[in-house]
């Protein structure tokens, strides 16, 4: 597998966009790896550039916080098991195969820690969607049907101790005392990010973010 340093990535992503049909580049990772982020700057540079990029981050998907806690599942959001996967894979697929469609994708809001039904637009012009999420290389159902969706899928890649330190730090920015925090970060998040460092190996390329 490949490493792609900043530069690279982008005149691969860039020359994704500018193929002559409507592309998915896939971004994944474990929780706090910097996907999100590294996601969003690279669409917001395409843009910049005059390409027509949208970016549907998987988590707009996550069930509805009133559902986890129906099913008992709340304790273990994030794992697989507690997104609309099925409706995740039919949405990349309207994106793939009817490009002259205007679609609209859920946004996962962190403030609400909930999603917002159809808060995304893409447009017909665009001609990269960027996803990013943590199964986008799953080998389960409904999972598994996502890589062939995808023209290409990148795994992002940062050191354990500052992926822990930043999940800590992001749950107790969301209200958990740091004794929660900690037992999150260490629980079902570690467990979701081993089940997701099993994948890397089918990605395309491997992406380092610099340390900060």
């Amino acid at each position: 597998m490949r490493t792609l340093d900043s530069a690279d990535a982008y005149e691969r992503a860039a020359g994704l966009a500018t193929c002559g049909r409507r592309q998915l580049l896939g971004i994944t990772g474990a929780p706090a790896a910097g996907k999100s982020t590294y996601a969003e700057q690279l669409a917001a540079k395409l843009t910049a550039d005059g390409h027509q990029v949208a970016l549907v981050p998987m988590d707009g998907f996550h069930l509805a916080q009133s559902v986890l806690d129906e099913l008992g599942l709340a304790d273990v959001k994030g794992a697989p098991h507690t997104f609309d996967g099925f409706g995740f894979v039919a949405l990349l697929r309207r994106l793939k195969e009817r490009p002259d469609e205007q679609l609209w994708a859920p946004r996962f809001d962190r403030g609400i820690e909930d999603s917002i039904a159809a808060s995304i637009g893409v447009a017909p012009e665009v001609t990269l969607v960027i996803t990013e999420g943590n199964y986008l290389l799953l080998d389960q159902p409904p999972w598994s049907a996502v890589r062939a969706l995808l023209d290409q899928c990148w795994y992002v890649e940062v050191p354990d101790a500052l992926r822990h330190a930043r999940l800590e730090a992001r749950h107790r920015h969301f209200g958990r005392s740091a004794q929660e925090a900690r037992e999150r970060t260490y629980g079902s998040d570690e467990r979701n990010a081993h089940l997701i460092a099993a994948t890397a190996p089918a990605a395309d390329a491997l992406i380092r973010l610099p340390v900060r």
